[in-house]
């Protein structure tokens, strides 16, 4: 491959990446911040309630990128790749700084979170547009028997969008007090967003449209109507069905469990230190993102096939050892405390006339150097201590751990391990995808299955995957923290026996 055209596809992947990068970016700054959205744009009454209806709006954004995919991928097919997503970076750009502007519940009321929910749907349509247009751009200026390489540095954008995103909010908390933060800093995340959008913006107003799609046009061989050929035909539709079900179904949950779903799993149930959990979060993703070029790379010389089955079935088999090793490390069970450095500063704070909550601060040490802060709330009105609406006692149990190093990196290796997974079954997605589809239906026919796995059933996974723990819980399941991954390796399970059948490695080279 000569120097002046390696050259040429650096230019188009640096103009790809950087607007791909940020737009997860953009996408992920809300869910990383979704504890202090919560009490910014809904009620404080309910904390509970507010978190939940944040996830939901996180959610939402999720959930619409399917239509984003039909709508920007029509478009994409119709008058070109270029235009189209530079379309998605703007959209997506402008709808991130407004929710960075937008006042708070208790200044505008019930128009902060319609408004947030308006603008994260826009957030979710965007990227539903920007990643099929990216993927596509970048494979139809790659060289033949090369997309998978060229393609998988797409790929490493979801990733490094996430840890960007973890780095700006941790950076912005170092330079600030906790109170600032949380009254007006959490807002800076999503302003430094426009200028990564400006950056991009002028790196893409320079590149030339696809060499392949500006010849199909030139030729007169575009689609009149692209979604009528992508789903209207049967031939078409049972390869947009086969990429769903027999890959993007099973990519996706894979995807969502070795990032979000072991994010939430540290801070929620193993209740570790959230600035830990981001910063071993980011070591293992930093550690992991190479292997999605790796996997790309070696998808061209073994098949796209064979390295994303591989990749499901180990996460299928290997999910809930890993899961149960996690747990014991942080496990206060298996740990002995220095009783004597144990300590209880109990305090009241004044809710309101009739309501005051009592709060003991609990402070333990172990012996292996882990420490554990306990605060648990009792809440009274008229000097009585308040019920539940199951009328239980109203108390709170707030615990935070902080582990020590040993444990630290042994839960790196354990993520690192599953981002594995993720970049088996994610690095040669792209170019698989493309190589299913003709070029003057590419960008909808790929997009579709991409966001429709990714988004509703990768999307879906905190909600179902979070019932499942908290039925076992209330069940008494003593193993209550494995019953989650269910989901996902139920669903990988389907989507490796449907793609081990299904696909054939002649897909490979279809549309090359």
């Amino acid at each position: 491959m000569s120097n002046k055209k390696t050259k040429g596809i650096w230019k188009v992947i640096s103009a790809s990446s950087m607007g791909t990068m940020i737009e997860w970016y953009d996408f992920y700054i809300f869910g990383s911040l979704a504890v202090v959205l919560s009490t910014k744009f809904f009620p404080s009454d309910n904390p509970t309630a507010a978190f939940l209806s944040t996830l939901a709006t996180f959610a939402a954004g999720f959930v619409v990128r399917p239509f984003g995919a039909l709508f920007f991928g029509r478009l994409g097919d119709l008058i070109g790749r270029k235009y189209t997503f530079m379309v998605t970076l703007m959209l997506m750009g402008g709808a991130t700084f407004v929710i960075g502007c937008i006042p708070s519940y208790e200044s505008i009321g019930f128009l902060a979170p319609v408004l947030v929910l308006i603008l994260r749907l826009l957030q979710g349509l965007a990227l539903g547009g920007e990643y099929g247009g990216a993927a596509t751009y970048v494979a139809e200026h790659a060289p033949k028997g090369e997309k998978g390489y060229w393609t998988s540095w797409i790929q490493t954008t979801a990733t490094v969008g996430l840890f960007i995103s973890l780095m700006v909010i941790l950076i912005t908390k170092a330079v600030m007090s906790k109170e600032a933060f949380e009254e007006w800093g959490w807002r800076v995340p999503f302003w430094v967003s426009i200028l990564m959008v400006y950056v991009s913006y002028l790196i893409r107003k320079n590149m030339d449209e696809s060499p392949v799609f500006a010849k199909a046009k030139s030729e007169g061989k575009t689609s009149t109507n692209p979604l009528k050929e992508s789903f209207g035909h049967k031939y078409n539709l049972k390869f947009v069905l086969l990429a769903l079900f027999g890959a993007t179904m099973g990519q996706g949950v894979v995807w969502y469990t070795g990032q979000f779903y072991a994010m939430n799993f540290l801070k929620t149930v193993q209740s570790i230190d959230s600035s830990q959990v981001d910063m071993l979060l980011g070591i293992a993703l930093i550690l992991g993102t190479p292997f999605f070029v790796f996997f790309g790379w070696l998808s061209d010389k073994w098949g796209r096939k064979v390295i994303m089955m591989g990749g499901m079935l180990l996460a299928i088999l290997l999910y809930r050892p890993i899961y149960r090793a996690m747990y014991a490390s942080t496990d206060l069970a298996q740990k002995t405390e220095i009783v004597n450095q144990t300590k209880v500063v109990p305090s009241m704070k004044e809710v309101d006339a009739t309501k005051t909550d009592s709060i003991y601060t609990t402070t333990k040490a172990y012996t292996d150097g882990t420490t554990v802060e306990e605060i648990k709330t009792k809440h009274f009105e008229n000097g009585k201590l308040m019920v539940d609406d199951k009328g239980k006692d109203k108390i709170e149990t707030k615990v935070t751990k902080k582990i020590n190093t040993g444990d630290m990196w042994f839960l790196v290796f354990m993520v690192f391990v599953q981002v594995i997974f993720v970049t088996m079954v994610y690095g040669p997605i792209a170019a698989f995808l493309v190589e299913m589809f003709p070029v003057k239906i590419r960008y909808t026919s790929m997009s579709l299955p991409y966001h429709v796995g990714n988004g509703i059933f990768g999307g879906l996974l905190p909600a179902i995957s979070t019932y499942f723990v908290t039925t076992a819980k209330d069940a008494g399941d003593p193993e209550f923290y494995l019953e989650g991954l269910w989901y996902p390796i139920g669903i990988a399970a389907v989507c490796f026996v449907i793609g081990m059948i299904y696909i054939d490695r002649k897909i490979n080279t279809l549309h090359d």
